[in-house]
């Protein structure tokens, strides 16, 4: 009987282990697929979280794209913008060179030293041009006056770089000596000249002047020459750029001056 007993406690405790082990079995297996679900979903949350910091804090390939696009476009239409800037001054100065006036051109006269002088010793520097007399009571010592006063405001700031020179349309009075001494009275940087008649009318139609010295006028007689009251800016390569008449002030005239100077620099 103890033996009876004693096998049926075995069989029921083989029993009781063999459905531990099922459940155990089952169990593990549910908490593997448990835990693989969980180890999923976790990759996939990390995913996740990786393409939204890629998409916050990097490029993304659209986006380089779009950059890349974007600058490209940039640069081109800075290039265009500035060659139009180009053209539009090109066609500045353009207009400013073809709209003057044709003055000045080729002469050949005298200076009060002795040395001829041509057109193209105006070159290299500014120029400042005046056609008047000698005997010229006070329009022509006024105007040389002038001259010397814009002289001596420029020269300070921007060196010698200008030649102020007095043409003389009285042929038959006024020779080198006489215009030498005369213009010794005004700035000493004048340039004096002098021709004969038909070299000063050359010179007088190269400028446009008018003056009203006949031809055959006697070295003594005492007369009055009428003629243009202008002085003439002309830049470093001998081209005309403005005239200034007798109301003009030596300020605005020196002001002008210093304008077209630093556009010439450019």
């Amino acid at each position: 009987m103890r033996e009876v007993s004693h096998f049926v406690t075995l069989m029921f405790s083989q029993r009781a282990l063999a459905s531990l082990a099922r459940r155990t079995y089952v169990g593990g297996q549910q908490t593997a697929r448990h835990g693989r679900r969980n180890f999923s979903q976790t990759l996939k949350r990390q995913s996740q979280f990786g393409k939204d910091r890629n998409t916050i804090g990097t490029l993304t390939p659209a986006s380089a794209a779009v950059f890349v696009a974007t600058g490209v476009g940039l640069y081109f239409y800075f290039r265009y913008e500035k060659q139009k800037l180009l053209e539009e001054r090109e066609k500045e100065r353009s207009s400013r060179q073809y709209g003057r006036p044709q003055i000045g051109g080729p002469f050949s006269l005298t200076r009060s030293t002795g040395e001829t002088f041509t057109e193209k010793d105006l070159l290299g520097k500014w120029s400042l041009v005046y056609f008047g007399f000698t005997n010229c009571p006070d329009i022509c010592p006024a105007e040389l006056d002038k001259v010397g006063t814009i002289l001596n405001k420029l020269e300070p700031a921007l060196g010698k770089t200008f030649l102020p020179v007095f043409i003389s349309v009285d042929p038959a009075r006024d020779t080198p000596e006489r215009v030498g001494r005369y213009l010794a009275d005004f700035h000493p940087a004048f340039v004096g000249l002098v021709g004969t008649y038909e070299a000063i009318k050359g010179a007088c139609k190269a400028y446009r002047v008018y003056f009203s010295t006949p031809p055959n006028a006697d070295p003594q007689g005492d007369y009055l020459v009428d003629h243009s009251i202008f002085v003439y800016l002309m830049d470093p390569e001998g081209q005309f750029v403005e005239a200034f008449g007798q109301n003009t002030e030596a300020d605005q005239i020196a002001a002008r001056i210093t304008e077209e100077v630093a556009r010439y620099g450019k």
